[in-house]
């Protein structure tokens, strides 16, 4: 893996619109690309990497659209965390030399288009759906059984996950962009209908349309451009399933992931100064804070109480709003990036986080936590 000082995340764009009912995920993504290189300073000529995920899209007619001629494609697909996968795909690459700027970028109009967005709801052909289909698991089945099962473990209260419902609102409220910001109580989500015990709806990440691209670029190359560079010094990806029938619905694939990342960029959870994460649901946020090391295994109810995740928190997470209140176009890792970049800048205005902040974890999980995902860890910093 490349060193922690050999590449940069020197453009970021999110696309405003949470329900874009005229417009196509391509046509957000362009508009989206086409910010983020006015950001970095860049023409579009310049980009001769693309990295994408998408549903019911392809990188070759991303690359039509955009009119792109890139000599590195990577469409690595483990769900809503792709893009940070692709950061580090991308940071292998520049040290490689197979690309000089890489573009990374997702669209999707799963609220105002709902047929585009989310695949359709069909059934794969997986070998382990034979067993697992004729029980009717959806994904919020599955991560409603492991915090049951985190309850089951080590008493974790639904007014712990609660916390981070409220929490996160909190920073949504301070977002202009954000789709829900009126904020919330323990007991307003403890009030909301039940999902999936012991999961209510307020505990769940919404549908929104949504777009945003990244760009990264070597380090020596970035310090000549319009921002100042972020960056990439450590990655980590890796995978979790039922291992052979063995499965642990507590042991998430973001442990490894986290450790590699730590291991390549020299640094320990005690070097973090906030995290963007993946917030699906309540769980999934509560769940990858102990898988990174942020507090022991068992604490992660503790850790999350008394408003540490806010913006004027202990530890800020999820500074934006998250799924859970800004946005959740189906795949929502890019956006991850692209908070904790505006973040370590300085650029979050009321959101910013009031603390001095030199470093971020970025991590998600993507597919279903309690059948089989996928997990990608990267950390940024400040040069």
């Amino acid at each position: 893996m490349a060193s922690s000082t050999s590449a940069a995340i020197v453009g970021v764009y999110e696309h405003p619109s949470r329900f874009a009912p005229s417009k196509s995920a391509y046509q957000l993504i362009a508009e989206s690309v086409r910010g983020a290189l006015a950001d970095a300073g860049l023409e579009r000529s310049a980009i001769d990497g693309l990295f994408f995920a998408g549903f019911g899209m392809d990188s070759l007619t991303l690359c039509d659209y955009l009119n792109l001629y890139p000599s590195y494609l990577d469409s690595t697909n483990i769900g809503g965390v792709s893009f940070v996968a692709h950061a580090g795909h991308a940071m292998a690459a520049l040290a490689a030399g197979l690309c000089q700027v890489a573009l990374i970028c997702y669209g999707s109009v799963a609220a105002s288009q709902p047929g585009t967005g989310l695949g359709g709801g069909g059934r794969s052909s997986a070998p382990a759906d034979q067993y697992e289909n004729p029980y009717g698991p959806t994904v919020i089945n599955g991560y409603a059984m492991v915090a049951q099962r985190h309850m089951h473990e080590f008493g974790t209260r639904p007014e712990q996950l609660a916390e981070i419902a409220v929490a996160t609102r909190h920073n949504a409220s301070l977002n202009p962009q954000a789709k829900y910001r009126d904020e919330i109580t323990v007991a307003d989500v403890l009030a909301s209908r039940i999902i999936a015990t012991p999961l209510h709806l307020l505990d769940c990440c919404m549908v929104s349309d949504g777009a945003g691209a990244v760009i990264v670029t070597s380090m020596e190359r970035a310090r000549d451009l319009r921002q100042p560079p972020i960056a990439l010094c450590g990655y980590g990806e890796s995978v979790g399933h039922a291992g052979g029938g063995a499965r642990d619905l507590l042991e998430l694939a973001t442990i490894r992931s986290a450790r590699d990342a730590y291991a390549r960029a020299g640094m320990s959870a005690a070097d973090i100064d906030m995290a963007m994460l993946y917030d699906s649901f309540t769980i999934t946020v509560l769940a990858q804070i102990e898988a990174l090391g942020l507090c022991k295994p068992g604490e992660g109810g503790d850790f999350v109480s008394g408003g540490r995740l806010r913006v004027d928190g202990a530890f800020p997470v999820n500074t934006d709003g998250g799924g859970l209140s800004s946005n959740h176009p189906g795949m929502r890792g890019i956006f991850l990036m692209i908070e904790a970049v505006r973040q370590l800048r300085g650029q979050c205005g009321a959101r910013q986080v009031r603390k001095p902040l030199h470093s971020a974890v970025v991590s998600g999980i993507g597919g279903n936590l309690g059948y089989r995902h996928g997990a990608a860890t990267m950390l940024l910093s400040k040069p």
